[in-house]
């Protein structure tokens, strides 16, 4: 889904560059989650049980400017 996409990217760019090495790796193991996971997480329809993917994703959403 581009839209998806755009989300990760645009994390990518913003983000990625600014945050701890842990929140680094943790975007890295979501960029290692499957497909139909990964999409489950960013459609807000699971949250990941991993406390630092979880961060990731809220930040990705734009939830958690921390």
């Amino acid at each position: 889904m581009r839209e998806l996409d755009e989300l990760l990217v645009r994390y990518l760019e913003n983000d990625y560059p600014n945050v701890s090495d842990d929140d680094k790796a943790a975007f890295r193991a979501v960029l290692e989650l499957a497909d139909p996971e990964l999409n489950a997480y960013l459609l807000q329809r699971q949250m990941p049980s991993s406390e630092p993917i979880a961060r990731v994703i809220n930040r990705i959403l734009r939830r958690d400017h921390t």
